[in-house]
């Protein structure tokens, strides 16, 4: 694809911008369309590079692990990839921590995990990397389809806690 046949990339989508539309297949066998959230909840969009890798599956599990905390918010929170759908079923399902050979924690995902594997939507909201995987970028968006926030310092430790921080900061309503 051309460069100037791409639409807005990160370096332009900013707090205030529209979000991107997408349609995405989830985990839970449903189909994602942000336009469908707008005026009804608030959306977070968190990227990650890869199923199966050590810093997305902390991610994850952290997510996972916190989503009571998530939910209190009126917001649809979704972690999402350029990986196939069947490879991010199976890491909703099989989320897990290792440390060398031992598995020392499963959780599985409680939350959908969107695929986009012909990387259009990554593409849009310009996560895209050299490797063409996406970035660990998270976007904050408001029930209007505005973008609030953009983080692109996410840590996979604390990434639940870190939303749960920014919902507050950005006054998304409570349930």
């Amino acid at each position: 694809m051309a460069a100037g046949a791409l639409a807005q990339s990160a370096a332009e989508l900013k707090a205030g911008d529209m979000a991107p539309d997408f349609t995405l297949q989830g985990t839970d066998g449903k189909t994602h369309k942000l336009s469908e959230y707008r005026g009804k909840q608030a959306v977070v969009l968190a990227w990650f590079p890869r199923a199966f890798t050590q810093g997305c599956t902390i991610e994850c599990k952290s997510l996972a692990e916190n989503g009571d905390k998530i939910r209190r918010y009126n917001v649809a929170y979704f972690m999402a990839s350029v990986d196939p759908l069947e490879q991010n079923i199976k890491f909703a399902k099989a989320t897990s921590v290792t440390l060398g050979e031992r598995v020392v924690e499963k959780k599985e995902a409680d939350f959908p995990m969107l695929s986009d594997p012909n990387k259009e939507i990554a593409g849009k909201y310009g996560v895209l990397n050299e490797r063409g995987m996406a970035n660990r970028w998270t976007f904050y968006i408001d029930r209007n389809g505005r973008i609030s926030a953009i983080e692109k310092m996410v840590r996979p430790e604390t990434s639940a806690e870190d939303m749960v921080a920014k919902l507050g900061e950005l006054k998304v309503a409570m349930r």
